[in-house]
């Protein structure tokens, strides 16, 4: 019996071991200000959900400010997410459904400004590519919602670097394409094709791996575009996470 025991507290040690390293493992980034971009609440029709969360977790892990922002427009549409069905003649709005994965702490977009920020990251999800664009629909002949592309713009020109989760780097394409920004969607040949004919230089990635453009302070990683699930996906965004504050020192 007390070798048993003494074998339990060898084992407790151990774990507290570990855990404490993974404590001190995690960077420091007090006063880092990050806006986070959603585009609604739902992966379908706006924000991928774990995506969004990740990405807040570690921000709020490494001691950054979490500074959640979304455009105040329609959503292009509504979707059943048990389903999958579009939910005809139903209307939501972008900012006000944002607003529920950032419990209410949250701004609209056109009042925030790169000033106000030391990094931008923008999770994926199908609302990236049909609320904060319309990528979805026209591919790379696409449009970029104004308060998103001028803020892209304010924090490319203050050198302030950028993520993009999922499908995300489809903005960066088009928004940055003439700095050629390389990314990553993951090996999706169709949108790695887009991103190219947008003026981005693509590159493969797995899904717990980033793409990083130190020329142009961008980041990426596939996370849903590859999946396969949540675990898996939040290794290459907290990767990306970091490396994003890194750039920002």
């Amino acid at each position: 019996m007390r070798g048993v025991l003494l074998l339990f507290m060898i084992a407790l040690v151990g774990f507290l071991s570990c855990a404490e390293e993974a404590g001190r493992a995690m960077p420091q980034y007090p006063g880092k200000k990050v806006g986070v971009v959603l585009s609604g609440s739902g992966v379908y029709d706006g924000t991928e959900i774990h995506e969004a969360v990740i990405t807040m977790l570690t921000l709020d892990k490494t001691g950054a400010e979490i500074i959640a922002m979304a455009p105040n427009i329609p959503q292009l549409h509504v979707v059943n997410h048990l389903t999958g069905e579009e939910a005809k003649g139903e209307s939501r709005n972008v900012l006000i459904e944002s607003a529920r994965i950032a419990r209410g702490e949250i701004k609209d977009m056109k009042d925030v400004s790169a000033e106000d920020l030391d990094a931008l990251i923008f999770p994926g999800g199908f609302g990236a590519a049909k609320n904060l664009c319309d990528f979805a629909i026209k591919g790379k002949d696409c449009t970029v919602n104004p308060e998103v592309e001028r803020l892209m713009k304010e924090m490319y020109e203050a050198k302030k670097p950028m993520g993009f989760v999922c499908i995300a780097p489809v903005l960066a394409a088009k928004v940055l394409g003439e700095y050629a920004p390389v990314l990553t969607i993951g090996s999706d040949e169709n949108t790695a094709a887009a991103i190219e004919a947008m003026g981005g230089k693509h590159e493969v990635r797995k899904v717990d791996e980033i793409a990083v453009d130190e020329t142009n302070k961008l980041v990426s990683t596939p996370a849903y575009m590859l999946g396969p699930t949540i675990s898996h996906v939040a290794t290459g965004v907290e990767k990306l996470v970091l490396k994003v504050l890194e750039m920002a020192q």
